[in-house]
């Protein structure tokens, strides 16, 4: 049951400070999910909440303070995600390839925060949000490039890497949201012809990705001068 649903039964008991304002961050994310940042009001985040719009300024001082730290929230899950997969990890290439099944897991147990995040409205303010996050997974991806070269190139590369990554996620995301998705999600065909459900999509997805994104850093030089 979602956040959206479970809260909008009507008034619950009274939450803590921190809890209640955990529930709005999340009502909050499935609502800019939905209805996209334009459509999406702060009555109607209330009213999902099952909270008053007072209380939700309260927490909250507009509808775009709440959506900036939305996407704190999820840079900071997201970067805490990979950081743990890679870090149970024995070497660089495992841990880029760990890094990118993380992130695809992360995806798929988070669609609302990826698409909201992906449908991000025209706003400097919000944009330089966003950037934040591709900067933090850059930051992460890039010590992880072992090859002769200097950082500028290595953290060119983790950028690369990162669009790549959040192309294909994209895609993945949007396809799902397609009305024939309901009848033929989980036909993704594997190299014998098998099909697999969403849950293993997602790591055939992570592990193609991973595999390009290797097989392109296993020939990275230093440029010749």
């Amino acid at each position: 049951m979602s956040a959206v649903a479970a809260n909008a039964r009507g008034p619950r008991r009274r939450l803590t400070a921190a809890r209640r304002r955990h529930q709005l961050i999340e009502v909050a994310l499935e609502t800019f999910a939905a209805s996209g940042y334009s459509a999406t009001t702060m009555e109607e985040i209330a009213t999902a909440a099952g909270v008053t719009k007072p209380l939700l300024y309260q927490h909250f001082a507009s509808k775009r303070a709440l959506y900036l730290e939305l996407i704190d929230d999820v840079t900071t899950r997201l970067v805490a995600a990979l950081e743990e997969a890679a870090g149970a990890e024995p070497n660089p290439r495992r841990q880029v390839e760990a890094g990118v099944r993380a992130y695809f897991r992360f995806a798929l147990e988070n669609q609302a925060a990826m698409r909201m995040l992906y449908q991000a409205p025209n706003d400097d303010e919000i944009a330089d949000g966003l950037r934040s996050i591709e900067a933090a997974i850059t930051d992460f991806l890039s010590p992880l490039i072992d090859a002769d070269i200097d950082d500028d190139h290595r953290r060119t590369l983790a950028v690369a890497v990162v669009g790549m990554t959040e192309g294909v996620t994209r895609e993945w995301l949007a396809e799902m949201q397609r009305p024939h998705a309901l009848t033929t999600k989980g036909a993704l065909a594997e190299g014998d012809g098998s099909v697999v459900g969403v849950e293993a999509e997602a790591m055939v997805l992570a592990e193609r990705v991973a595999n390009l994104v290797w097989g392109g850093l296993r020939g990275i030089r230093r440029p010749e001068t």
